[in-house]
């Protein structure tokens, strides 16, 4: 599913501390959507570890980071504590926003990316072929780096 330089639907799903929040409330700053399969699982952890770790430069760049997987509110919390993660986790236990973006696969969440501009539309996309690979931070801060021209 292609959804380059199209408008992101909006969504709403709970955060790791049960808070239902929408897109739209991001609308005006740029946002990394990441869909990723599980909580505490080897790739997962080291990919949200390694955007962790590049925090300040997401902020640097007006990127705010969302965090997307099926995993529920209650493991969302125990995940992002364990791992400090700086930024919202959202649950998608239907997998319903995930099938909205192209990101519901036979097995469940794929692993993709997705740089939204100010203005929510898709500047960057990346869905993963297999989920052993990920996107590592230096790639998405290029892509972002390259949309602020």
């Amino acid at each position: 599913m292609d959804m380059l330089n199209q408008q992101a639907p909006d969504f709403e799903l709970k955060d790791d501390e049960g808070v239902s929040r929408q897109l739209q409330e991001w609308q005006g700053q740029k946002v990394l959507l990441v869909f990723y399969p599980g909580d505490n699982t080897p790739v997962c952890t080291s990919q949200l570890c390694d955007y962790r770790d590049g925090i300040s430069d997401f902020q640097d760049l007006k990127v705010q980071v969302l965090g997307i997987s099926g995993d529920s509110v209650a493991s969302h919390k125990k995940f992002k504590a364990k791992h400090k993660l700086p930024f919202p986790l959202l649950s998608d236990p239907k997998l319903k926003v995930a099938a909205q973006w192209g990101s519901k696969g036979m097995l469940g969440m794929k692993r993709s990316v997705f740089l939204l501009d100010e203005q929510h539309i898709v500047r960057y996309q990346h869905i993963e072929s297999l989920a052993i690979f990920r996107r590592k931070k230096e790639e998405l801060l290029e892509a972002i780096a390259a949309l602020a021209g």
